[in-house]
């Protein structure tokens, strides 16, 4: 007895010391461009106390904080929502709602971007108060959010049931055509005497969206403002109109009305960023204005940064990029995702990231003008109902997965012999998620490095990984 006595305190303090200095396991995740591996859940892998000689390295400083992420998402296009809405049976629309906007096994979206209006992708051309030819609507009397109401509110607020923290933006494409100088859906820019009618047009859709229970967090007040399609709706805003839209219009009546929907400029390219800076250099536009939202179209993701390091205080958001047949290979596409939109976008400051149509079909469509061979993040056979994941929709799930509203990008290295990484601190139970993509044409083994641990990878050539720990 006195032996079990002596023996069983140093076993339990042995034990306590074990638990003590024993480090969490490290969880990950693997897509390989060969998709033999899709989001696959791998052995974890171990903290150890010291780096293997020769190895690249990652390195992590969770005390370096940076801009805090609404989160990851896509378009909910008027061609996605009558997609979902209408090709597939409650069940299987149902099971794909929670697996797109549920967390594990859903993957977690949580930003979404719909148009106010329509675009290339609905099945017709329409604003929310068309006249008739020649005609106005002065008091915006004929106002109607009535074409959302059979796909668009539905699906959202199935979303929102969700996940409550979803984030929403909406992006007209034009104005409606009796405000615009071509007097029509396509073409033309916005007659200045109708400059506080545009701005009621968004309060009172912003107003009736609310009434359905479904908050609009950001509005744009242009989709592609530089840009004037020949074959769909579209409106050209330069600067200095969009400054004067802003700082007499929509910042006062939003500021009037308690509207705490929060105002975006630009939602063009990267390769324009003069003309977000244009607007933001007029002190009463600025005073308006949260942030600015970017296209990757033309240019480079840099160009998010040279927009913040003037303006810091003004967040930025990735609101549109579109996958293609111009784009047909799967590991290709994977790597530059990853590499240019979840890391690239959220390193230049980011807040949120969104690709353009959640869902399309076979065909690419269905659009009215516009695109022809553009691909959703999922691929619904208009036929049969069946779905397919495309490579924007693992390149996604591997951040909106990990990645909760609220999380805090953090510091990391990164560009360390073709391994690229972005690394974010997730509010709630503190975890730290690690996206990291190898761009390498071999595998690559790597170390990642933490408050002086560390533990070492060997990642496939094209792959992507996401690392989590407690």
């Amino acid at each position: 007895m006195k032996f079990v006595r002596r023996w069983l305190p140093g076993v339990l303090a042995a034990a306590i010391f074990s638990c003590a200095v024993r480090q969490p396991a490290v969880e990950v995740t693997l897509t390989t461009g060969d998709r033999a591996k899709l989001l696959s859940r791998e052995p974890d892998v171990e903290f150890a106390d010291s780096v293997p000689k020769g190895l690249a390295i990652i390195d992590i400083d969770v005390t370096q904080r940076y801009q805090t992420m609404v989160g990851f998402g896509a378009a909910l296009s008027d061609a996605s929502a009558w997609l979902i809405q209408h090709k597939l049976t409650q069940s299987r629309r149902d099971s794909l709602l929670e697996e797109l906007f549920g967390r594990e096994p859903g993957i977690g979206f949580s930003f979404v971007r719909i148009d106010m209006g329509s675009s290339d992708f609905s099945l017709r051309h329409y604003s929310y108060d068309d006249a008739p030819p020649g005609g106005v609507d002065s008091t915006l009397a004929n106002f109607s959010i009535a074409a959302d109401r059979d796909e668009t509110l539905p699906i959202l607020k199935r979303a929102l049931t969700i996940n409550p923290r979803l984030t929403l933006m909406a992006s007209p494409w034009s104005a409606p055509a009796w405000m615009k100088t071509s007097g029509s859906l396509i073409k033309g820019t916005l007659r200045p005497e109708a400059y506080p009618l545009y701005a009621q047009y968004f309060r009172k859709f912003i107003d009736a969206y609310a009434a359905e229970g479904v908050p609009i967090h950001l509005i744009s007040l242009q989709n592609e403002p530089h840009f004037e399609p020949d074959n769909y709706p579209g409106m050209r805003l330069k600067p200095a109109d969009r400054a004067r839209l802003v700082r007499q219009y929509f910042g006062p009546l939003f500021e009037r009305s308690s509207i705490k929907t929060q105002i975006l400029d630009w939602d063009h390219n990267w390769d324009e960023p003069n003309s977000p800076l244009a607007v933001l250099a007029d002190s009463g536009a600025r005073r308006y204005l949260a942030g600015v939202a970017w296209h990757c179209y033309g240019g480079d993701v840099s160009a998010q940064s040279v927009v913040h390091d003037k303006y810091p205080e003004k967040d930025a958001y990735f609101t549109e990029c579109s996958g293609g047949e111009w784009a047909p290979k799967f590991a290709d596409n994977l790597v530059w995702n990853v590499r240019t939109l979840i890391i690239g976008a959220t390193r230049n400051w980011a807040r949120g990231v969104l690709m353009w149509n959640l869902a399309l079909d076979e065909k690419h469509g269905p659009h009215t003008g516009g695109c022809a061979d553009c691909r959703g993040v999922v691929t619904i056979n208009s036929t049969d109902g069946s779905i397919v994941r495309n490579e924007e929709y693992y390149a996604f799930a591997h951040a909106s997965r990990f990645v909760l509203p609220g999380a805090q990008r953090i510091w990391s290295s990164s560009g360390v012999e073709g391994i690229e990484s972005v690394a974010f601190q997730n509010a709630g139970d503190r975890s730290v998620a690690l996206v990291v993509v190898n761009s390498n044409a071999q595998e690559k083994t790597f170390a990642v490095r933490v408050a002086g641990r560390a533990f070492s990878y060997t990642l496939p050539a094209g792959a992507v990984a996401t690392f989590r720990w407690p």
